[in-house]
This record gives C-alpha cells, structure tokens and sequence, in this order.
C-alpha cells in the first residue's frame, strides 16, 4: 500500500500545484483586468469632471461677454428714465420704441449711419485689395529685401496708433483731403496684421498648383486672380470682417480728421449725445445698438468662414 500510494501522491501534489498556478494566473489577469476597467472609469470620470467644468466656464464668460450687450437692448426698450429708478432692472417694465423714434427725429442718425457705410465699404475694399496682394507677393515672389520688408512692416504693429496721429494729421492736410471722406479712408489703406494674415494663408497654397499654373504660361496676375484669389474665401472673410469691424467703430481718427458734423460717423454721434446738456442714455442706448446690430449680423453669417480663415493662416 505504500508502494502505490507513493505516486499518487506524487501525481496529485502535481495536478494540485498546476491547479494552483492556474489559479493564481486567473486571479492575476481578473486582477489586472479590474485594475484597468477601474483606472479607465477614473479617466472617464476625469474626462467628464474636465469638459463639465469647462463647459461651466465657458458659460460663465459667455455671460459676461453677453450681458453687456443684454443690458444694452434692456435700456433701449425701457421707457425714459427708468435707468435712474433704484434696483436693478433686468427687465424693460414697458418695451417701447419711443427712444428710437426720439433719436432718429432729433439727430441725422441716417446720416451718421450712411456715412459709416460709406466709409467702412471703401476702407474695406481698398485695405483688403491691398493686404491680399502683398501678402501673395511676400509668399510667393522673390525678391531682395523681401524678410527684412516683411519684418519691418509687423513692427509698425507695436507703435501706437496715437504716437503717430500727429503725423498723419499733418500729411493729411498737406495733400489736401482733410475734411473728407478720403481723410479717412487712404490712411487705413493697408494693415499690417492683414498683411501677415494673407502671407500665412498663400504660404499654405501648394506650390505646384501655382508652378502648374506657370507651366500653362500664366503670369503673376493671372494666377492671383484665377487660381488663388478663389480659394482664399475664409481669408477674405477674416479679412473683411476684421477691417469693417475696425473702420465702423473707429473713433479717434475719423474725429480728428472730420471737421464737417454732416461727414460724422455713428461712433462720433454718440458722443455727440453724450455730450447734451441733459443726456438720454436711454437714446444713447437705442443708438449704440443701431451701431451694433450690422456688426452683430455680419458676423453670425460669415462666422463659419471666419473660423476657417483663422485656422488655414496657421494662427495658434
């Protein structure tokens, strides 16, 4: 009986300690399995924790960019004096638009308005044509002094615009345009900061559609015109929005450079309003938002290719 009971024991102590590895080996791969369902719960949980909280600021600063503007339109609609009643009113007690007709019956408001049209369009137009062909020759042209040129004009970026007004005021008036429309346009005829958006934007045109378009005996103006200039749509969105938004609410210059109350823009009507004996806010308000709404519009609709522009530019 000890003779034959020997090995099997022998065979069981085996067969037990394979049980036992396979045991511990199962053990170890539910373990670490459970491990990584929990750490992986955790980065979920963190992810969740992470986007709801900045979801909660992002509607935070939303607020406060917005409200502002809420404020704005509140004033507007509410009946006249009742800025001055005590508390806070979020609320116009009565919408009336009696502090628009105030406005539009007591102050060339339509020819405020149809001067910045005026104005913005041809700034526009004129600051645009000229950025988008510099920045294409910057990008795509070579020539000496071309870096050294590029460089120089981004540093006009850090001289202030009122350290040089004195300047332009006396060049204004030498060549003969200070009072007019021209006043105000042909200073603003190019940006620099335009100017390194477009050279961004064709820096990431390949180059072998413009070497193509060399091939087949194209000169520099037809490819600008025929080949680049259509698909730089998100540039002169950016662009358009960027140099219209800067032209409509500029104050200090088309100040300086107007002398005739009948050429005041919309930003200068309001401080034309502001200065009254007795001032209205409550028109000051309708007016501001009649300044605002066009920019508001223009924006909203052209706000995908906006995004766009900025992306393709290669702004980070």
């Amino acid at each position: 009986m000890t003779k034959t009971s020997a090995p099997a024991l022998g065979v069981a102590t085996v067969a037990d300690r394979q049980h036992t590895a396979t045991a511990l080996t199962r053990r170890a791969r539910a373990s670490r399995r459970d491990r990584s369902q929990s750490w992986h719960r955790n980065r979920s949980n963190e992810a969740r924790k992470g986007i709801a909280w900045r979801t909660l600021i992002a509607v935070i600063v939303s607020l406060i960019v917005i409200f502002p503007l809420y404020w704005m339109c509140v004033v507007a609609f509410s009946p006249r004096g009742e800025v001055f009643e005590p508390g806070l009113h979020l609320w116009p007690s009565t919408f009336t638009f009696e502090n628009f007709r105030n406005v539009l019956d007591q102050y060339p408001v339509v020819t405020w308005f149809g001067n910045s049209v005026v104005i913005g369009v041809f700034v526009t137009v004129l600051t645009v044509t000229v950025n988008l062909l510099a920045g294409y020759a910057f990008a795509q042209l070579r020539f000496r002094g071309r870096n050294t040129v590029f460089l120089l004009g981004l540093a006009t970026m850090m001289i202030p615009v009122q350290a040089i007004m004195v300047a332009q005021f006396k060049l204004v008036v030498g060549v003969g345009i200070f009072g007019t429309y021209w006043g105000v346009i042909l200073p603003a005829a190019a940006a620099a900061f335009g100017i390194f958006l477009a050279r961004q934007f064709f820096i990431g045109i390949p180059g072998e559609i413009i070497e193509a378009a060399r091939i087949d005996g194209a000169g520099h103006i037809r490819i600008f015109l025929q080949v680049v200039l259509p698909l730089c749509k998100p540039l002169l969105a950016v662009l358009t929005l960027l140099t219209l938004l800067g032209s409509w609410n500029d104050f200090a210059w088309p100040l300086t450079a107007l002398k005739n109350n009948d050429l005041f823009t919309l930003p200068i009507g309001m401080l034309y309003l502001k200065n009254q004996t007795a001032p209205d806010y409550n028109s000051i308000m309708a007016l501001a938002l009649i300044s605002v709404l066009p920019m508001v519009i223009l924006f909203l609709i052209f706000q995908r290719y906006f995004v766009q522009g900025f992306t393709r530019t290669g702004i980070r």
